[in-house]
């Protein structure tokens, strides 16, 4: 039996945790399916896409840097990869190439499924203007906060952004600087400065009381703006990995029209990574 072909595209891509996820998803639904990584530097993405398809590909998943030129790149857009202007799934329907975004779902289950949230009301930041926060503002708009306010080093990107979503809601828009002196009920990392170690230049007192905070991104050791989190006071400090297995699995019913259990398989990804820091 022919085994379905899917990748995750990226540069880098090394430390991807995509294709074992698929693998899981896989083995628990009865689907049969390969998933691979593939580095794909930006210059190459139209090239990899169309020889990736012409070997048989079914499906691909996109991340950092490539986003945004996915966006560019299909001939089709759902409604959620039209608003965020970001793909992260691409699918072909009759030879037709077609790009979706996940990430927004996959965040909002992983806050609200997993980690108990509820956003209807609260006072949301949102640090960092790129391609990671596009595909989340929509979303949490959705879910009816008090506020959104997105924080980034180049005002004009922010700006960009906040005019973009204006339609969906109240949303703001302001440098680092001038966040001292406001308190968030949720404040969300969409930078990935803290896998480098490093945070964007925060004030004290950001968090209020009882506040929460979730770093889009990930990896096997708490990163520097979980760390962050629990310093100053976060009841919640989480990362991003439920939010990559959440949009892992919309994007895997997608596909496959098949929807995995979520839990089991970020359980196994936490304690893979709780040996890996043993």
């Amino acid at each position: 039996m022919a085994v379905d072909r899917y990748a995750v595209f990226g540069h880098p891509i090394s430390h991807s945790k995509s294709p074992l996820i698929h693998a899981l998803f896989a083995k628990q639904t009865g689907q049969k399916i390969a998933y691979t990584a593939q580095d794909v530097p930006p210059g190459c993405l139209e090239v990899a896409v169309r020889v990736f398809h012409a070997g048989g590909g079914r499906g691909l998943n996109l991340t950092l840097p490539l986003k945004e030129l996915g966006y560019q790149l299909v001939q089709e857009l759902t409604p959620r990869a039209q608003l965020a202007g970001s793909v992260n799934t691409i699918f072909w329907q009759d030879e037709t190439l077609c790009g979706d975004n996940t990430d927004g779902v996959g965040l909002i289950r992983d806050l609200t499924a997993n980690l108990g949230l509820t956003l209807t009301g609260k006072r949301i930041l949102i640090l960092g203007a790129g391609g990671a926060a596009r595909g989340i503002v929509g979303p949490l708009l959705e879910q009816k906060p008090a506020f959104l306010v997105i924080a980034n080093r180049t005002l004009a990107r922010a700006q960009e952004l906040g005019e973009r979503f204006a339609v969906l809601g109240k949303i703001s828009v302001t440098s680092f600087a001038d966040l001292a002196g406001k308190h968030f009920d949720l404040i969300l990392n969409a930078t990935s400065a803290s896998l480098h170690g490093e945070l964007p230049p925060l004030p004290e007192g950001l968090i209020a009381k009882g506040g929460c905070c979730y770093d889009l991104m990930y990896a096997d050791r708490p990163t520097a703006f979980v760390r962050w989190g629990l310093e100053h006071g976060a009841i919640i400090s989480a990362d991003g990995l439920g939010m990559l297995v959440e949009q892992a699995a919309e994007a895997f019913y997608i596909w496959r029209g098949v929807r995995p259990e979520t839990a089991p398989v970020i359980w196994q990804l936490r304690a893979d990574a709780d040996k890996k820091t043993v």
